[in-house]
């Protein structure tokens, strides 16, 4: 069992989303568990987390988890960050990741100064929140997930207009996974940050744990600047 107990944390929200009887091991380590429910991925899809250096891997089916099984056999949990080793053992579709898995805890947590922004608070769904994923595009959006957020917004505006916005959907294990979206032509300025902090700062009064998850290097320095601390990944891979 591990003793840092911000990643005793973050496992425990992946083991209850992997909805089947798994832990992760000791480092190195790769669990591999067949699970229809598990929500480590997309409903049917191979579902790969790696988090402290050991992973857990759910399959849709107790044939593709056995077949899973024999090709990662000996192989340390590092080297899923690649869909290669599965696809060895099955056909694979679309593959999602991998993307970091980062989290903040109460003491390491950085929040910014806004220096001169101006961040308010907006419900979630709020039109102007889709004026920003309109103006982001639909990939930028779609990975953001600002449409999906549960918590209130947090956004900064700039000559009138929300520039960047941040929030977080509850999930289970009283976590709090964030949203981060920054219109295109006015990243760099550090908008994210102050949206994301006033953001996170929400989700710790709350004793959520903040998970930030990102494939982006941009959107990875913003979290790191917040007091993030990248813990692993996340892998999805549809079998065909």
């Amino acid at each position: 069992m591990t003793k840092d107990p911000l990643l005793a944390r973050a496992r425990g929200v992946w083991q209850e989303l992997a909805s089947a009887p798994v832990a992760f091991g000791t480092e190195g380590d790769v669990r591999v568990v067949a699970s229809p429910g598990s929500r480590l991925g997309p409903p049917g899809w191979v579902g790969v987390v790696v988090l402290g250096g050991a992973a857990v891997v759910t399959a849709p089916t107790q044939d593709v988890a056995d077949r899973i099984r024999a090709a990662v056999a000996g192989l340390p949990a590092a080297g899923l960050s690649d869909p290669g080793p599965i696809a060895k053992a099955l056909p694979v579709g679309r593959v999602l990741g991998p993307a970091a898995l980062a989290y903040v805890s109460g003491a390491g947590f950085r929040p910014v100064a806004a220096d001169g922004l101006s961040v308010e608070q907006l419900p979630g769904g709020h039109p102007e929140l889709t004026d920003l994923e309109r103006a982001a595009g639909a990939e930028d959006a779609g990975e953001a997930g600002l449409d999906e957020i549960t918590s209130p917004a947090f956004a900064v505006r700039v000559d009138g207009r929300i520039a960047a916005a941040s929030g977080y959907r509850r999930w289970p294990a009283r976590t709090a996974h964030l949203a981060v979206l920054t219109a295109p032509d006015r990243r760099g300025l550090g908008l994210a940050r102050a949206a994301g902090s006033a953001a996170v700062r929400h989700a710790l009064a709350r004793d959520l744990l903040p998970q930030w998850r990102a494939r982006v290097p941009a959107s990875r320095r913003v979290a790191a600047g917040l007091g993030f601390v990248e813990l692993g990944f996340q892998l999805s891979v549809e079998p065909t």
